[in-house]
């Protein structure tokens, strides 16, 4: 059935389109607001949290970068052929072994990035890490308004050619927290040189 008026065909078209993009939106927003949630809740339980006792005492919430869906990427995924196994350099002298898993392909505010992606040999066999992935990065926000040390990413094994990278839900090792931890440096590799200002930021004077 054809418009008899074009014009306010377009424009309802214009106003649904705008509505779903708002509600998608809205959905993103409280799917990360409930992920922060998520990550204060662990770090007030005494049980769970990395923080020293005395911090964990005053400890209100983390602060975030704000919400923001362009750092939210879908990224081309390239599986790694015939790597090696290698120790990862830490902030100790621990030194867990990894190996490269493929590489993310991407582009942020039209800059073309790429990410290198590792696996835990130590999860390899561990029931429920199976498919757990590891992205360590580092950005020129780090000492400044996040962590110095890098942050990290969570991701599972995907299915196809494409993975998401989500880096509002990026987050600090535990040793941003608390001297006590190992905590894995990102390789040289995996050193953004852009700003990501999303996820979680530095906390106190780490």
């Amino acid at each position: 059935m054809k418009s008899k008026n074009p014009i306010l065909f377009i424009s309802f078209l214009f106003i649904l389109s705008f509505s779903i993009s708002a509600q998608d939106s809205t959905e993103y927003v409280n799917e990360i607001l409930a992920h922060q949630m998520e990550q204060n809740h662990e770090f007030a339980d005494s049980l769970k949290s990395p923080l020293k006792e005395e911090d964990r005492k005053v400890f209100s919430h983390l602060e975030f970068f704000p919400i923001n869906k362009d750092y939210r990427v879908e990224a081309k995924f390239v599986k790694a052929e015939n790597e090696e196994p290698f120790k990862m350099q830490t902030s100790t002298d621990r030194e867990p072994w990894y190996i490269k898993y493929g590489e993310a392909h991407f582009k942020i505010k039209g800059e073309e990035l790429v990410l290198s992606i590792y696996k835990s040999l130590r999860t390899v066999k561990m029931e429920g890490y199976e498919d757990y992935l590891f992205l360590p990065f580092a950005d020129y926000t780090n000492g400044l308004e996040s962590y110095g040390g890098g942050r990290f990413i969570d991701l599972k094994i995907p299915e196809g050619e494409t993975i998401v990278i989500d880096f509002n839900k990026a987050y600090n090792p535990y040793c941003a927290y608390n001297s006590r931890y190992s905590c894995p440096i990102p390789p040289e590799e995996n050193e953004l040189q852009v700003e990501i200002p999303a996820g979680v930021k530095s906390f106190g004077d780490h």
